[in-house]
């Protein structure tokens, strides 16, 4: 089987989909919507990946597999193959209802419909499978703290909360994160250190988790956050607003907390701080893995081309 696999940006667990995929013996060629460094995709930049598409020869696939609502349109725009769209959540829970019009009419065209979780499976009306993101469970795992912190040269000492994101995204509320540390470091005797990471390498992640005493996520609104599956998977306490899957997969995980506003976010990182322990995240969570969701994204291609 040979897919075309059309992506706005190739995430990390794109990219482990796709190996896993690949693993399975499915012919998977990748065209990414092309952007300038750190900035979004221009009109232009959609129109050039509408021709690149279109130079793929799309006669050569078996289907077109849009991933995200934004590049369903141009996978739909060719008569000739089917199309599979997985939406990524943001186009279903965000705060942009051009977006979500976009992707829902995109979705109701195509032959099969993927969402990552059942948070945005509830919020979604169109018939679709559920095939959560996988977790990379061999790089992100438990590594002792002061080990974790000896690797990327922090100080063996502070408390460091880890704000797992750039602080210019404007929709993860770095402010809030700041507000939220500035408040627990005046109400606990040790101090307490808010850091942030962006643009390491994706396989160095999880050494500044491990090295955290907590994830912090004050987002305001998510898709996701993948951040708090691979906090858990590491056994990493993690305090999170109420956005996207973060309920789903934090409940039961001991030493998180999903948190309704900054008062409870305090008192949530307080109490983390307090107890000073790991969470349970591998034990308590059974964490989706690349060869499984492989495994039913190739039912799913199967069930379209056999149609």
């Amino acid at each position: 089987m040979r897919v075309l696999q059309i992506v706005t940006t190739a995430s990390p667990f794109f990219e482990q989909q796709v190996q896993a995929l690949e693993a399975r013996g499915v012919d998977c060629t990748t065209v990414e919507v092309p952007e300038a460094e750190g900035t979004p995709a221009t009109l232009d930049a959609y129109r050039q990946f509408y021709q690149r598409v279109f130079r793929e020869g799309i006669g050569s696939y078996d289907l077109v597999h849009a991933n995200y609502g934004l590049v369903g349109p141009f996978a739909l725009a060719q008569p000739t193959r089917p199309v599979v769209l997985s939406l990524w959540g943001s186009e279903v829970l965000g705060e942009s209802r051009r977006l979500t019009a976009v992707s829902t009419a995109a979705a109701r065209a195509s032959d099969a419909v993927v969402l990552p979780s059942e948070p945005i499976s509830r919020a979604f009306d169109v018939p679709h499978h559920v095939i959560p993101f996988p977790v990379d469970t061999e790089t992100f795992r438990p590594i002792p703290r002061a080990a974790a912190r000896q690797q990327v040269d922090w100080e063996p000492d502070p408390r460091i909360v880890l704000f797992p994101y750039h602080p210019d995204r404007g929709v993860k509320n770095y402010s809030r994160a700041e507000r939220v540390v500035a408040a627990v470091d005046d109400r606990i005797e040790d101090p307490v250190e808010l850091r942030w990471i962006w643009g390491v390498p994706h396989d160095q992640v999880p050494l500044y988790m491990n090295a955290s005493d907590a994830v912090l996520v004050t987002s305001d609104h998510e898709s996701g956050p993948m951040v708090v599956k691979e906090a858990a998977a590491c056994n990493v306490p993690v305090v999170s607003t109420d956005v996207g899957f973060a309920s789903a997969v934090l409940d039961g995980v001991s030493h998180s907390h999903v948190c309704s506003g900054d008062d409870d976010l305090v008192d949530a990182l307080i109490d983390v701080l307090a107890a000073g322990e790991r969470s349970d995240g591998t034990s308590a969570l059974e964490l989706p893995d690349s060869e499984r969701t492989g495994e039913r994204l190739h039912e799913v291609y199967r069930s379209v081309v056999e149609a």
